[in-house]
C-alpha cells in the first residue's frame, strides 16, 4: 500500500461524526500492520494495532473500526468476526488476498461490511473506510422500531420479526432489508443497493443471492418485489 499522506476529508449528514477514528488493524504480519497503522495515522486515525484474534476480540468494543487480516497468528479471520458480531456491531473491513467470490460472500455472511483485496492504495482504504462508517452512522439514526405491515426492524437491536418469527440475518441482508423497508413502494435499483450495501464493489449476482436469501428467511416471497430490468422494492401494507 502507498505510504503517501492523505489528509482526512469526508462529507457528513445531519450531525455524524467526522472522525478521525479509533482503528484497530488485526494483522499477523509485522511490517504489513506496522506500514498500514502508519499510513492511518498520517491521514488523521487512531490506531491500535494487534496480531492475534483473541486481542482483536478484546480490544474491538473500544474501536471504531475493524480492519481485520483474512488470516491471524491465532484463529481464522472468518472465526474471528463471527465472534465479533456475536457481541457488538463495531464494522468489519476484511483485508486479504485477491479472493475468490465464495471467499468475498463468505467473509460478507460471516458479518464482514466490505472485503479490501491486496494491493490496494491508501485513498482507496479511506474510501471504503468513509462509506462503512457513513452506513454505520444512518443505521444508528434510525428510530429504535420500523414496522412494515407483519414486518418489524429493531434497528439498534439489529433484530427482525416476521409474522412471530425471529429470523437471523447476516450484517449485509439486514442493511439491505433496511434500505427496502425505508423506502416502501420505491423502487431501488441494484445499482443503489450495491452502492449503499457494497460500497461499489459487488456484483449484481450478489444482490440477487441476498434477496432470495431474505425472501427464504422472512418465509414471505411477496414482501419483496421484483421490477424486471430495475430493481427491488418492499411491498406496501
Amino acid at each position: 500500500m502507498g505510504s503517501h499522506s492523505l489528509s482526512v476529508s469526508h462529507v457528513r449528514n445531519s450531525g455524524e461524526q467526522a472522525g478521525p477514528w479509533v482503528v484497530l488493524v488485526a494483522e499477523s504480519d509485522t511490517e504489513r500492520r506496522e506500514n498500514l497503522a502508519a499510513d492511518l495515522r498520517r491521514s488523521g486515525q487512531e490506531v491500535r494495532g494487534v496480531e492475534s484474534g483473541q486481542e482483536a476480540l478484546a480490544a474491538a468494543a473500544e474501536t471504531d473500526l475493524v480492519l481485520l487480516s483474512a488470516d491471524l497468528k491465532d484463529l481464522d479471520g472468518l472465526h474471528v468476526c463471527r465472534l465479533l458480531r456475536a457481541v457488538t456491531d463495531t464494522p468489519v473491513i476484511f483485508i486479504g488476498p485477491p479472493a475468490s467470490e465464495l471467499d468475498i460472500v463468505l467473509a460478507l455472511r460471516a458479518g464482514g461490511d466490505d472485503y479490501l483485496a491486496r494491493p490496494y492504495g491508501l485513498r482507496e482504504l479511506m474510501a471504503r473506510i468513509g462509506a462503512v462508517m457513513r452506513r454505520s452512522y444512518i443505521c444508528k439514526q434510525e428510530p429504535p422500531l420500523l414496522v412494515r405491515g407483519h414486518l418489524s426492524i429493531d434497528v439498534r437491536r439489529r433484530e427482525v420479526k416476521c409474522d412471530g418469527r425471529s429470523p437471523k440475518l447476516t450484517r449485509k441482508e439486514f442493511e439491505l432489508l433496511l434500505l427496502l423497508a425505508r423506502n416502501p413502494g420505491k423502487v431501488i435499483s441494484r445499482e443503489r443497493i450495491i452502492r449503499e450495501v457494497w460500497g461499489e464493489s459487488w456484483s449484481q449476482r450478489t444482490v440477487d443471492t441476498h434477496i432470495s436469501n431474505l425472501r427464504f428467511k422472512l418465509g414471505d416471497r411477496d414482501l419483496i418485489v421484483s421490477v424486471r430490468g430495475v430493481g427491488f422494492m418492499m411491498a406496501k401494507a
